[in-house]
C-alpha cells in the first residue's frame, strides 16, 4: 500500500516491515530514529506500550490511548518541530510524535464500506481490548445513540464503559448481549484470522439478521465466518480493508506532507487480499 504510494508520487522513499518483540519496542523506535527514518506504523500490541515512549502526543493519541503512527520530527529553520521527511536537512535532535489514525479511519469504513451512517446508530462492538477501546471511545465520540460491549473478560468492557459513560455522557452505553435490533455490529476481536476460528458472537445468542451490517476489522481473509455468517443472514457487509486503507492514507500524508493517493494504494490492497 504505501510502496504504491510512494511510487505513485515519484518518491525515492521504502516502508518496510519489521518484527519487534515487546520488551524491544523503545529500541526499536530509537533506532528507527537513529537510522534516519521519516516515521513507523505500529500493531498490537505495542500500540498502547508506545504511548509512555513517546516525547510528544498528538491530540488523537491523547484522545484514544494509543498510537499506531509514529512521526520523526526535528527544528526547522525557524525552530518549528517539522516532519524529518519534509526538511531538506536535518540538524539537531530528532522527536518521537505519537498519533492514532485509527479512530477516524474505523468511522469512514462504517460510513462508506457499509452504507450506514454511525451518528444515532444502535451498535454493538465485540471485544475491548486495544483496538476495541479506540473504536468503541471515537463510536462514542461520534454519537452513537446506544454502544454495547461485549468482551471475553467482561470486567474489561465493564470498566470501558465507566470511562464512555464518564466523557460521553449523552451516549447510553451497555455491557452484554443486545435486546433490540441494531444499525451495526463490529468486530474488534482476533477470532476471525486464524483457520479454524469459531464466530466472535454466538448467533443463537444473538441472530445477526437483527443488524443491518457488521463490520470486521479482519481484513485476511477477506470473508471471515462471521462475516460469511451475516451476508448468509441478509446483512450487508464489510472487512477492514476501508479501515487499513484509510489509517495508511493519513499515516502517509503526515510522514509526507502530501495527499495520499488513494486509488494507488486502495489497487495495491486489493491485488494482494483479492488478487486483483
Amino acid at each position: 500500500m504505501h510502496n504504491a504510494g510512494f511510487a505513485a508520487l515519484g518518491l525515492d522513499w521504502r516502508y518496510v516491515a519489521s518484527e519487534v518483540a515487546p520488551e524491544r519496542l523503545a529500541e526499536a523506535i530509537a533506532g528507527a530514529r537513529t537510522l534516519g527514518y521519516c516515521g513507523v506504523n505500529l500493531t498490537v500490541p505495542h500500540k498502547l506500550l508506545a504511548l509512555p515512549m513517546m516525547d510528544a502526543l498528538d491530540e488523537s493519541a491523547k484522545a484514544w490511548g494509543a498510537v499506531n503512527t509514529v512521526l520523526f520530527e526535528a527544528e526547522d529553520a525557524e525552530g518549528v518541530w517539522t516532519p524529518v521527511g519534509q526538511l531538506r536537512e536535518v540538524h539537531g535532535p530528532v522527536r518521537t510524535r505519537g498519533f492514532n489514525t485509527d479512530a477516524d479511519a474505523v468511522i469512514r469504513g462504517i460510513r462508506e464500506d457499509l452504507a450506514i451512517e454511525p451518528r444515532g446508530a444502535r451498535a454493538l462492538l465485540l471485544g475491548a481490548g486495544g483496538a476495541g477501546r479506540t473504536a468503541a471511545l471515537r463510536l462514542a465520540d461520534e454519537g452513537v445513540s446506544v454502544l454495547w460491549l461485549v468482551n471475553r473478560t467482561e470486567s474489561k468492557a465493564e470498566a470501558l464503559a465507566v470511562e464512555i459513560s464518564d466523557r460521553f455522557p449523552a451516549v447510553e452505553v451497555r455491557t452484554g448481549i443486545p435486546d433490540t435490533d441494531l444499525e451495526f455490529i463490529v468486530n474488534a476481536t482476533s477470532l476471525g484470522l486464524r483457520p479454524g476460528d469459531g464466530l466472535p458472537l454466538d448467533p443463537e445468542a444473538y441472530p445477526l439478521q437483527r443488524a443491518d451490517g457488521v463490520y470486521d476489522m479482519v481484513y485476511r481473509p477477506a470473508e471471515t465466518p462471521l462475516l460469511r455468517t451475516a451476508r448468509e443472514a441478509g446483512c450487508r457487509t464489510a472487512n477492514g480493508l476501508g479501515m487499513l486503507l484509510y489509517q495508511g492514507a493519513a499515516a502517509f500524508s503526515l510522514w509526507t506532507g502530501r495527499p495520499a493517493p488513494l486509488e494507488a494504494m486502495r489497487n495495491a490492497l486489493h491485488a494482494e487480499i483479492y488478487g486483483r
